[in-house]
């Protein structure tokens, strides 16, 4: 039987049609995502407000309410922002490998 791909990402229903104003849905995502999506998000100076909820515990997925000042596109800075955070996260785990192989660690091993 194939399996049926759904989408990531969706546009509810309600958005402006350029996109200044909407409200995305984030499928197989919990606050851990949300919470640093939305901090990145607010980072832009073009966002007027955004702001994420987690609608239920038994729904896997947030809504992430955008809008932007302007007329411009809650879109790309959705997608900006989610560049940016993928960026934060490569620098921390560089920095993180960096700091295991060159730092002196006491280390601890359970006898068996």
């Amino acid at each position: 039987m194939a399996s049926q791909k759904t989408d990531k990402i969706k546009i509810m229903k309600g958005a402006d049609p350029d996109l200044s104003a909407a409200t995305y849905q984030i499928f197989d995502e919990s606050h851990t995502l949300g919470n640093a999506l939305r901090w990145m998000i607010m980072k832009n100076p073009k966002v007027e407000f955004c702001g994420y909820s987690a609608p239920h515990p038994s729904e896997n997925l947030i809504q992430l309410r955008i809008q932007m000042y302007d007329k411009l596109s809650s879109l790309d800075a959705l997608l900006q922002a989610l560049d940016d955070l993928d960026q934060v996260c490569e620098t921390i785990g560089d920095a993180y490998t960096t700091s295991l192989r060159t730092d002196k660690y006491e280390e601890w091993h359970e006898e068996t």
